[in-house]
């Protein structure tokens, strides 16, 4: 873990940067204690970073479960009188995250790690690229100096009936011009460092771009500050949480509320959470394993368990759901990281941040942390991102450029949800639209020949039936199954009911394979397969053959 100190290090102060704004952003987000925010972050830096075998990813608070988060709280912390109070709705919603944390350790010795496989490739690359350009919208109304969106919420709607398009209209009538000139810098020293000749010189390479622009931000505050018009709000500051000197550290934690456990909600929300946690962290697993410059992979089932250990460990003392995060992850890779040593080191880094220096941190400009953002999101969503994936074939970019959409306009699991349902139906279509080769032109004295395709599914039955249909009397036909590894019962049953009508009818029928044989041999078959073949090994796959 420490064979690459240096360049984990420097990614870890990188995803520590970007990780303060994110963090607190997201409790905003989802109306919860901002500390709770920096709680999860923390944990999912040392705890779950720990435990892991994910060699680049990072986990905190995620911005996908902020809607469920708010909903739960409210919900929990409201009595029959439909009186809310934060007191008894946040420590019942940390009891639910404890339950969460215990239920995705149970789904990990269930062995449902592999749900991430079952995504396409197609969905996987269109949620990074959605996420890329939601990054990019998102940030720009922090580069101009118009703070009113939390940062760290990824839906398209915002609670004051805005959207993203609306609030970027918006925030161009209301710049600042020390955030705008702050951005512009930031931008030019990021680009700057990221020419060849720069990453030639051993100096630039120990002093990272995303340092040398928080400094600049830090420098920027205060050169501004005595200058009218051009000083930082308030909210275009980062804003982390300032111990008091009576309860110090200690005062800043929630615990759970152990009443909860005879709570039914509670235990439909820890549920809840277990699922839609597990999920988007499988799918940020994925997402991560092929932005890995070494590829490397991660065993899905001990993440699961790391996931809930952390969340456990969160809920105990006041921190939001956990889950891997695409955005810390994509930073950290695209920032140099090698081990998981740099997300171990980001979580330190916030521990001694919010102990030791708390207000130098809440020196640092929006803009500054916008402008490394700008890097990450272009990294994510790149034109030659677009070209490749337009070369992979028209079902491939229709579903890439449907997750994209959808994940823009939507949110991240809503999207991911849509772009699924493309993939299935593009692979529906296209085993409906081939299940077999025949060509209606009849040539007199010749046989007919009906070629069924490998799988053949309930899903081409009327099309089988059409081409049976205008087969004329008398002919001879022949159906051939060799190449045949699945043949559904409806289309047995259609053929042998064809068997029985050209008997009555002078049509002569042959069929070469022999249908029960093809079913039975489907399992041999796939074994064969994958120990033939190289390509098609995959972990879900290997798990089958195992058991």
């Amino acid at each position: 873990m420490f064979k690459h100190i240096g360049k984990d290090l420097s990614a870890g102060l990188i995803v520590f940067l970007v990780a303060v704004p994110l963090c607190l952003g997201i409790a905003l987000a989802s109306g919860a204690p901002l500390f709770s925010g920096i709680i999860a972050g923390i944990i999912g830096g040392i705890v779950v970073g720990a435990i892991s075998g994910s060699t680049l990813g990072v986990s905190g608070p995620a911005a996908g479960l902020a809607v469920i988060v708010a909903d739960a709280i409210l919900r929990l912390g409201t009595n029959s009188e439909g009186i809310f109070s934060m007191e008894v709705g946040f420590p019942l919603f940390l009891t639910a995250v404890v339950i969460g944390g215990i239920i995705q350790i149970g789904l990990a010795f269930a062995r449902a790690g592999i749900i991430g496989y079952f995504f396409p490739n197609a969905v996987i690359k269109g949620m990074l690229t959605g996420i890329g350009i939601i990054i990019i919208l998102k940030q720009i109304p922090h580069a101009l100096g118009h703070d009113v969106i939390a940062e760290g919420l990824d839906s398209f709607w915002q609670k004051d009936g805005e959207n993203t398009f609306s609030e970027l209209w918006i925030a161009m009538g209301d710049i600042n011009p020390a955030a705008f000139i702050v951005t512009l810098l930031s931008l030019g020293i990021l680009i700057l460092w990221e020419q060849g000749f720069m990453k030639r010189i051993k100096f630039f390479q120990i002093i990272q771009g995303p340092l040398v622009v928080v400094v600049l931000g830090i420098i920027a505050s205060n050169l501004f500050a005595s200058i009218e018009g051009f000083s930082f709000a308030q909210d275009e500051m980062v804003g982390l949480p300032i111990a008091s000197e009576e309860g110090g550290f200690i005062a800043l934690l929630t615990f759970p509320d152990w009443s909860g456990l005879f709570i039914k909600d509670v235990w439909v929300m820890g549920f809840t959470i277990a699922v839609v946690a597990s999920l988007e962290t499988l799918l940020c697993v994925e997402a991560s394993d092929k932005l890995d410059p070494e590829k490397n992979v991660t065993p899905t089932n001990r993440e699961l368990i790391a996931q809930g250990t952390g969340n456990i460990v969160s809920g105990l003392i006041g921190g939001l759901p956990i889950t891997q995060v695409i955005v810390r992850s994509s930073a950290n890779i695209q920032s140099g990281g090698k081990t998981k040593l740099s997300a171990i080191f980001h979580g330190f880094l916030l521990v001694f941040t919010v102990l030791a220096i708390p207000d130098v941190m809440n020196m640092i400009p929006l803009s500054s942390l916008s402008a490394i953002l700008f890097l990450v999101g272009y990294k994510l969503a790149k034109p030659s991102i677009f070209k490749q994936m337009s070369k992979q074939g028209r079902t491939q970019f229709i579903t890439y450029m449907i997750t994209v959409v959808s994940i823009v306009l939507t949110d991240l699991l809503l999207g991911i949800s849509i772009g699924l349902a493309v993939g299935i139906f593009m692979i529906l279509y296209k085993n409906y639209s081939v299940p077999f080769s025949f060509s209606e032109k009849i040539d007199p004295g010749k046989p007919i020949e009906i070629q069924l395709s490998e799988n053949v599914t309930f899903l081409n039955k009327a099309s089988l039936m059409q081409a049976l249909k205008v087969i004329p009397d008398g002919s001879e036909v022949i159906i051939d199954a060799t190449q045949s590894h699945y043949i559904h019962p409806d289309i047995i049953e259609i053929i042998h009911d064809f068997i029985d009508h050209s008997k009555i009818h002078g049509t002569k029928v042959t069929v070469i394979g022999d249908f029960d044989e093809v079913n039975f041999n489907h399992l041999e078959y796939f074994k064969h397969k994958v120990s033939q073949d190289s390509t098609v090994k995959t972990p879900y796959l290997e798990s089958v053959l195992k058991n």
